[in-house]
C-alpha cells in the first residue's frame, strides 16, 4: 500500500481510512464483537487510520476494544463538540468542554493519547483562539498529537490558521469535509485553501451515504430507501446522476463502489477517504477495490456527469451555516429595515 503524508505532520496514513460510525450498536452493527473483527480485518489489509467521535454512540468503546495490543500501529482520530447530553456545557468548543471531552474519549478508547483530535463542528459562540489555546495545551501535555477541524467553511479555515499564527498556537493540521462524485463543492474553495496551508484532508461520505453503491435505482424499490429518513436517497437529481454513472463503471470494468472510492482519492488535495462499512461483506467489497486507479478518460467522463466544484443535492449530514438555520441571523430587526 502506498501511504500518504497527513498534511505536514509527517504522519503516514493509508489512502483509505476506516470510519467508525457504523460500529455504534445503536446506529450500525449491533454486535460489537463482529465490529471488532471488521476492524481487525481492515488493519490486516494495511489500513492504519481509524476515525471515530465521542458522539457516535458506543463507537469509541468498540474501537478501543479492537485496538488492544495493536494501538501503536494505528493512527487514531476522534472528534468532539457535538452535544453529549442535555447539559448545555457538554458540547461546543470551549476550553471547559474540550478538557473534559478529551478525558472521556481517552477512557473509552482505552489509550493515553489521541493521534488526531478534531473539532466536529466549530462553535460560532466560542472564540476560535479559545479553542486553539485549549487544544494547544492538550498537544503540549501529550494527550493529543495533532489537531484538526471538520465540516468547516473555507473562511473559517483561514481564520483559524491566522489566529494560530498570530497567537503562536497549534494550528489545525487537517480538515474533514464531505466529498464524493455527487458532492464536489469542496473542489471550489475548501481544497484549494487546505492545499495552500498544507493541511491533510480526510473525506467522509465517499459513497454518497449509500447512493454510490448502485443499490438505489430509478423507479425501483430499494431496501436503502426510507421515506422521510434519508432524503438524499429519494432525490431524483442524485438518482439520475447515479444512473449515468452506472454504465460508466461498467465500461471501466469496476463496481460502482470501487469507482466512487477511487474518485475520492484521485484529487491531489485529498489524503484519505473514510470507508464506513457496517458488515464484513461491505468491508470485503471495499478492500477489493483498493488498487483501482481511474484513467484521465474516466475522470473526464465523470466531470461531464457532475461538473467539478458542484453538488447534486446535499447529504443529510452536511454542514449548514448558522445563518441558514436561524432566521434572526439573516434579517435586520423590523425597525431597521426601512430604507430611510
Amino acid at each position: 500500500m502506498q501511504y500518504r503524508i497527513l498534511g505536514r505532520t509527517g504522519i503516514k496514513v493509508s489512502p483509505y481510512g476506516l470510519g467508525a460510525l457504523m460500529f455504534a450498536t445503536s446506529i450500525g452493527n449491533h454486535d460489537p464483537d463482529d465490529s471488532v473483527r471488521v476492524i481487525h480485518k481492515a488493519l490486516d489489509a494495511g489500513i492504519n487510520l481509524i476515525d471515530t467521535a465521542d458522539s457516535y454512540g458506543d463507537s469509541e468503546e468498540t474501537v478501543g476494544k479492537a485496538l488492544k495490543g495493536r494501538r501503536d500501529s494505528v493512527v487514531l482520530a476522534t472528534k468532539f463538540s457535538r452535544a453529549m447530553g442535555d447539559d448545555p456545557n457538554r458540547q461546543g468548543t470551549s476550553r471547559r468542554w474540550a478538557m473534559t471531552a478529551v478525558e472521556g474519549s481517552l477512557r473509552r478508547l482505552q489509550t493515553d493519547h489521541i493521534d488526531l483530535y478534531q473539532v466536529h463542528r466549530l462553535d460560532p459562540t466560542t472564540d476560535v483562539e479559545e479553542t486553539l489555546s485549549a487544544l494547544s495545551d492538550l498537544v503540549h501535555s501529550g494527550k493529543v498529537r495533532a489537531i484538526g477541524s471538520s465540516n468547516t467553511p473555507p473562511s473559517d479555515i483561514v481564520e483559524a490558521q491566522w489566529a494560530a499564527e498570530r497567537r503562536g498556537l497549534e494550528r489545525f493540521r487537517t480538515e474533514q469535509p464531505a466529498y464524493s462524485v455527487l458532492n464536489r463543492a469542496i473542489e471550489r474553495e475548501v481544497l484549494p485553501v487546505t492545499q495552500r496551508y498544507g493541511m491533510g484532508v480526510l473525506v467522509w461520505g465517499p459513497l454518497g451515504q449509500g447512493l454510490l453503491t448502485g443499490r438505489v435505482r430509478k423507479g425501483q424499490p430499494s431496501p436503502l430507501r426510507r421515506a422521510g429518513l434519508f432524503r438524499h436517497l429519494n432525490d431524483e437529481r442524485r438518482v439520475d446522476a447515479v444512473e449515468a454513472l452506472i454504465p460508466l463503471a461498467q465500461e471501466a470494468g469496476v463496481p460502482m463502489t470501487h469507482l466512487a472510492m477511487a474518485f475520492a482519492i484521485a484529487h491531489p488535495g485529498v489524503t484519505s477517504a473514510l470507508l464506513g462499512p457496517r458488515t464484513m461483506e461491505q468491508l470485503d467489497d471495499l478492500l477489493a477495490g483498493m488498487d483501482v486507479t481511474l484513467t484521465d478518460e474516466i475522470l473526464d467522463r465523470i466531470d461531464e456527469i457532475v461538473p467539478p466544484g458542484t453538488d447534486i443535492g446535499t447529504l443529510d449530514q452536511a454542514y449548514v451555516p448558522p445563518a441558514l438555520h436561524n432566521p434572526s441571523l439573516r434579517r435586520r430587526p423590523v425597525e431597521e429595515r426601512a430604507a430611510v
